[in-house]
């Protein structure tokens, strides 16, 4: 019996006994008719015949080899997953994809299932991709626009000899009901985070909406059980044109889910969706306390406080501008203090203010504060405190040459009379 040494199909297992045999009966061709002169062996034909077949026959061993991995690795599918859809919550935008395990898994029941997960905005060019072993998976969409979802099912190498196996795939769409012309949607939506402690936004009633249009915002983040209403609205002629947030706990570094909806009489206004993190949109009170102070007539030294509130001083980064004789020039710095060269020492007046900002380091991006109140040096300051003092001395001494004249005068023509 012709048995393989290695595991191989058995159309690979037919052709070794066949290339065996052919072996077999070319070595006793060779010993029935070996001619051997001198260290010259002569082959007659039959045996170069033999030969050319184990030839043939190594090749036809490597082809077989190579159609019977391929096979074996096609005959071995498996199927997508089962009810894969999109769900929506009702917070905002923060949607759960869901599906079923594979119809039939027929002898890999025992391996574990992976699943390898794309999804995007339908306008976006780049898809998100996650490979798990649940069967849902919870992600933050921009529902202005359209979702596109697709999944397949992995079997790993360890279950399929070698070489992963991939199911078709199943794909899944959402998008939010559409209401309302384009043009009713608000405009100019403005979010700023004060200090780190209290949200407000601020928007602008869409184009050619009704007097009667009333809009509302509704919020969310990860630790409310559900969508929340603005509970104090900011308006302008009995309509909502902004909202201030209340307290808002640990809603840190999570995505912060935004929907300003509206109702009108005329016609249907259609939403606008917002997502945005907290801790990318804070304003800072500007640094307070400047100080600056001039050194041997060359270095100066300006320094500030930290802005007050819950922002750690880690958290700054700072933006001065520096004016010597109404020569202006910014910089930056990560620290509350700074040294800066006169570029004269005959400048008269220095002064500087400086704005804060939340750094790189704390969140993604920021917004500016206010400028500080400025702090000047001057260099005349001796001039101009004696100026300060001689104009009333001169006054004052004026007045008492006037009033000795008018005395003196006075005297002359009492003097005369007598």
């Amino acid at each position: 019996m012709c048995t393989p040494w290695f595991p191989v199909s058995s159309s690979l297992t037919s052709s070794l006994c066949v290339c065996s045999w052919l072996s077999t009966v070319r070595r006793q061709v060779g010993k029935d008719h070996d001619v051997t002169s001198g260290y010259f062996k002569v082959l007659n034909l039959g045996e170069m015949a033999f030969a050319h077949l184990d030839v043939v026959c190594f090749y036809t061993l490597l082809i077989c080899a190579a159609f019977s991995c391929v096979s074996s690795n096609a005959e071995i599918k498996v199927n997508p997953p089962q009810d894969f859809e999109i769900v929506d919550p009702g917070y905002l935008g923060y949607l759960c994809l869901q599906w079923q395990p594979p119809l039939s898994l027929g002898n890999f029941e025992e391996c574990t299932v992976e699943y390898e997960l794309k999804y995007r905005n339908i306008d976006s060019e780049d898809w998100k991709t996650i490979i798990t072993k649940n069967l849902h998976y919870k992600d933050g969409f921009d529902l202005n626009k359209g979702i596109e979802a697709k999944i397949h099912t992995l079997l790993p190498p360890h279950c399929t000899n070698g070489s992963e196996v991939q199911s078709l795939w199943s794909e899944a769409t959402y998008w939010t009901p559409p209401q309302g012309n384009q043009e009713t949607k608000i405009q100019e939506m403005d979010c700023v985070y004060y200090n780190w402690q209290y949200l407000l936004c601020s928007w602008k009633p869409g184009m050619g909406v009704h007097f009667d249009t009333s809009y509302q915002l509704f919020y969310w983040y990860d630790g409310l059980d559900h969508a929340t209403q603005c509970p104090d609205y900011i308006q302008v002629d009995g309509q909502n044109i902004g909202c201030r947030f209340p307290y808002l706990e640990a809603s840190d570094y999570k995505d912060f889910y935004i929907c300003v909806n509206g109702s009108s009489n005329s016609h249907p206004i259609r939403p606008s969706y917002f997502i945005f993190q907290l801790q990318n949109i804070v304003k800072p009170l500007p640094p307070d306390y400047l100080v600056l102070t001039v050194k041997n007539s060359e270095e100066v030294n300006l320094k500030w406080s930290m802005p007050q509130g819950p922002i750690p001083a880690k958290c700054f980064i700072y933006e001065i501008e520096f004016t010597e004789d109404d020569t202006t020039w910014m910089t930056t710095t990560a620290e509350n203090e700074m040294q800066v060269a006169r570029i004269s020492n005959e400048s008269q007046r220095v002064c500087f203010l400086v704005r804060s900002k939340v750094n790189i380091y704390c969140s993604d991006d920021g917004i500016w504060s206010e400028w500080s109140d400025e702090q000047c040096w001057k260099g005349d300051i001796w001039e101009e405190n004696l100026v300060f003092f001689l104009i009333p001395f001169v006054f004052i001494l004026s007045f008492v040459l006037l009033i000795t004249c008018l005395l003196l005068f006075k005297q002359k023509a009492v003097l005369k009379t007598v």
